[in-house]
């Protein structure tokens, strides 16, 4: 067996040999077609103009309630911060796995493969450092990388801003005053996460990262030129064509809820490849578990509940059937209640 860095293929091969379930994802969910997500220029928020404002900020409203995803450009970040950041990151990834998985980098939080999978379609093939923003500027943290943590705490400010400036619109599109979620969500709750996707042998019936919703309120991804996102568009997954620096934005299972269904939270997944490593960073916009989430209007859809409630049902629900589809069991649950 091939060694591998980190060493996914003899973890998967365990899952295969063990599972009752003996096939993996078809070939069938792979093959789709690809879409030009709508791309907004956020230059237009900047306007002098009024109206070049509100129709930025209208196209902003109408792809997350229509696609739940949208591409930025003219974002404010730079690209030379963007690019620094990610060869930082490919030198992080490059370190050997027993450096990664046993020396307390980042806050001992790196991840590789699915250790909740229980068959071989819940297995992920990908590797991550999942970021705390506390412990960003924590030099312990670092290591022999002390060149990461300068780029990403500037990196992690940058992201911040950009999130707020999103949500601030898509709540006022609302009806509701930009700061909304400022107090709840700042530098002590939110996450940064390193993605790699190494090259996978078994490519297309292993998944990069298993199908799922986020379960923040937005994510900004900074994704690399190879592709692989795929997100779940009228019934079918459609392939995103990847633009050279523009933002990927999604709208999270919190936004959703709190948008009354307004927004929504798509199911997406990342596709492996057979001869390229893929590479990128997530920023997630999240309250503090005590942080009580409700709906914007009446009548609510969902009843009120705190993110740690919720992320105690995700990880329920993970533990119970391996990875997380869709709206967790608590909101659909939620909503069934005040159906009856």
């Amino acid at each position: 067996m091939v060694e591998s860095n980190p060493p996914l293929l003899h973890n998967f091969r365990e899952l295969f040999r063990h599972s009752s379930e003996s096939c993996v994802a078809r070939r069938s969910e792979v093959v789709m077609e690809e879409c030009n997500l709508p791309l907004i220029d956020l230059s237009g928020l900047r306007s002098e103009d009024r109206g070049e404002r509100e129709a930025c900020a209208s196209a902003i409203s109408r792809a997350s309630s229509e696609w739940g995803f949208f591409q930025v450009v003219n974002h404010g970040i730079r690209i030379e911060l963007m690019r620094k950041m990610r060869r930082e990151q490919v030198k992080l990834f490059k370190a050997p796995f027993e450096r990664k998985a046993t020396c307390g980098l980042l806050n001992n939080s790196y991840r590789w493969g699915t250790p909740t999978a229980t068959c071989p379609k819940q297995f992920s093939w990908s590797e991550a450092f999942h970021i705390p923003l506390t412990k960003i500027s924590e030099e312990v943290c670092y290591g022999e990388f002390s060149t990461l943590r300068e780029v990403m705490e500037e990196y992690a400010a940058a992201m911040q801003g950009l999130a707020r400036l999103l949500a601030g619109v898509l709540v006022m599109t609302l009806g509701h005053q930009k700061g909304v979620f400022e107090e709840s969500c700042n530098e002590s709750t939110c996450f940064l996460r390193l993605n790699r996707y190494p090259p996978c042998p078994l490519s297309p019936e292993v998944s990069g990262l298993v199908p799922h919703t986020d379960s923040d309120f937005l994510t900004i991804l900074h994704q690399d030129e190879v592709g692989g996102l795929q997100l779940m568009n009228d019934s079918k997954w459609v392939t995103v064509k990847p633009i050279q620096d523009a933002l990927i934005v999604n709208i999270g299972d919190l936004l959703q809820a709190w948008s009354n269904d307004v927004y929504k939270s798509v199911e997406h997944k990342v596709t492996t490849n057979a001869k390229v490593e893929r590479y990128s960073i997530a920023y997630f916009l999240c309250p503090s578990y005590e942080s009580m989430v409700g709906s914007c209007r009446e009548p609510s859809i969902y009843r009120k509940f705190t993110f740690g409630e919720y992320r105690r049902q995700i990880q329920q629900d993970v533990k119970m059937t391996g990875h997380k589809v869709g709206l967790p069991r608590f909101l659909r649950h939620t909503r069934e209640q005040h159906q009856i």
